[in-house]
């Protein structure tokens, strides 16, 4: 298995609208497709997304910590955020929750693409042997962390609790064939969850470790969303 990148973060939350809006209006992403099962908000349809599918009720963090946005001036991204918000900065980089829940970080970065994924990071019983699991997985391992291209997968000791309404759906993996990692699955006797086969990519989903779902999903030659 090999990752190209991190190419988006799914969610379930109740009211994406307002989830929307506040990462069009703040967080310098434009809407990228509407249906009705979900809305696709980014700032590049081809880098690092996030992926609003529709759900009825209030939704728990559980395992999804925080996301992490790349920006290249921080004082200037912190002035687009509304008024009152209540931030956490560190070393660069600026924590607050956004509507649903949704925990997000700005991070400080020399280059790249602004509002890009910089990184996941999940809150999980045991890192360790996360980690090592998530190893087998297609991620790169450098400098103590899990690499998916240029963004990084993140882990903290933590509860992520057991509720049935967790905000995260799964992450996304950009790969070169969804195909080759279906028959790669099958042959480790990895647990498929679903193959999808959509307008403008093909992708295998995988159930990864601490109720974490896997999307290896490929780019059609036809992919033409912006």
């Amino acid at each position: 298995m090999q990752i190209e990148t991190l190419d988006h973060v799914a969610l379930w939350v109740s009211d994406r609208d307002t989830l929307a809006d506040f990462l069009t209006a703040h967080a310098g992403m434009h809407v990228i497709e509407r249906t009705e099962r979900f809305t696709l908000v980014g700032a590049d349809a081809r880098r690092g997304k996030l992926t609003l599918f529709v759900a009825k009720g209030r939704r728990d963090p559980g395992v999804l910590a925080r996301v992490g946005l790349r920006v290249f001036d921080l004082e200037e991204a912190l002035a687009a955020l509304p008024p009152g918000l209540v931030v956490e900065r560190r070393d660069g980089t600026a924590a607050f929750q956004a509507p649903e829940g949704l925990g997000l970080t700005l991070v400080e970065v020399d280059e790249g693409v602004a509002y890009d994924l910089d990184h996941v990071a999940f809150r999980v019983p045991d890192p360790e042997t996360t980690f090592a699991r998530l190893a087998e997985l297609g991620f790169d391992v450098g400098d103590g962390r899990l690499r998916a291209g240029d963004a990084s997968v993140l882990l903290e000791e933590g509860d992520p609790g057991e509720s049935e309404r967790p905000l995260l759906n799964h992450i996304g993996l950009r790969v070169e064939s969804a195909e080759d990692h279906i028959e790669e699955a099958e042959r480790r006797g990895l647990e498929i969850a679903d193959v999808v086969d959509a307008a403008n990519t093909y992708a295998v989903f995988l159930l990864g470790p601490d109720r974490i779902k896997l999307e290896y999903v490929e780019h059609k030659p036809t992919f033409s969303l912006t």
